[in-house]
């Protein structure tokens, strides 16, 4: 197998071995030595446990995967000032990853915060017209 097809392999099992289940240290470290992706997902696992991953795109190339998926986890704890709503909540988010003698050293996560954030309580975005106004009349 060549070095891409085994890094989309390793990336497939990681996912497939923490959705759905606790994010324990042990579990994490068989495939990650990104602590801060580590203390990052653990977060996240505290406020949705055993929140689910369902991968949608995956591309390689050389030492990176990219992973295109969507979140899905009960709201369970505070996230954004936010106290636990109790409800599902799904989102979707890239990552990517980059690896290194079969293991994650290094990873970049974007996700929708508007809509995680929309999802856990937050009520709208209002743009702030009357200090758009006092700018406009002091010039």
């Amino acid at each position: 197998m060549n070095s891409i097809k085994r890094n989309k392999q390793l990336i497939l099992d990681y996912i497939n071995a923490l959705s759905g289940h606790e994010k324990t240290t042990e579990r994490l470290l068989k495939y990650n030595a990104d602590r801060g992706l580590i203390g990052y997902i653990q977060f996240i696992d505290s406020v949705f446990p055993a929140y689910e991953v369902f991968v949608e795109e995956m591309m390689a190339e050389g030492d990176k995967v990219i992973v295109r998926a969507r979140f899905r986890g009960r709201h369970e704890g505070t996230i954004m000032g936010f106290e636990a709503t109790h409800r599902v909540i799904e989102y979707p988010f890239v990552v990517r990853y980059q690896i290194k003698d079969d293991k994650i050293i290094n990873s970049w996560v974007v996700a929708d915060n508007l809509v995680l954030a929309e999802a856990v309580g937050m009520k709208s975005i209002r743009p702030n017209t009357a200090q758009r106004a006092n700018n406009t009349e002091q010039q």
